[in-house]
């Protein structure tokens, strides 16, 4: 076969470095448009981006040119660089080290999507550790809850 086609679309999840609320909601729509525009400088595609004062959300096509650690690299660092250079009262901002990610199939696209978009309603009721403990489990990942974060 003289061509490789691929479709990888995965959900990816970070937080900011130990969790803390470090993204205040009217910098979020700036921060996610953003996000969205690093994917796209990279041969990727962000299909949604959003989440809250401690976490994002990103439904990322990846060609298969590009590793998920390279992807996950290029937001984060073109991100968190952005905010020190764009908001004076930023320049501690972090990113955590390590992210989710996990795969969507194409009948899961629409239900990714909306989830992300109501990250903040969601959250009201839910916090990332217990959100991402539970994609873990649904998505059969094995891990030490000693570890997980950090």
């Amino acid at each position: 076969m003289p061509h490789s086609y691929v479709q990888c679309r995965l959900h990816c999840i970070f937080s900011t470095k130990a969790r803390k609320n470090l993204i205040p909601a009217d910098i979020q729509p700036r921060l996610w448009a953003y996000i969205g525009g690093i994917a796209r400088e990279h041969s990727m595609t962000a299909l949604a981006v959003g989440g809250t004062d401690n976490h994002a959300h990103v439904l990322l096509a990846i060609p298969g040119t590009i590793t998920i650690a390279k992807a996950m690299q290029v937001i984060k660092a073109g991100s968190s660089a952005w905010l020190h250079d764009t908001f004076a009262t930023m320049r501690d901002f972090a990113w955590q080290e390590g992210y989710g990610a996990f795969s969507v199939s194409a009948s899961s696209v629409e239900e990714t999507i909306s989830y992300i978009a109501k990250q903040p309603e969601h959250h009201a009721a839910l916090s990332f550790e217990d959100e991402f403990k539970r994609f873990l489990d649904r998505h059969a990942v094995k891990y030490d809850p000693r570890y997980v974060f950090g």
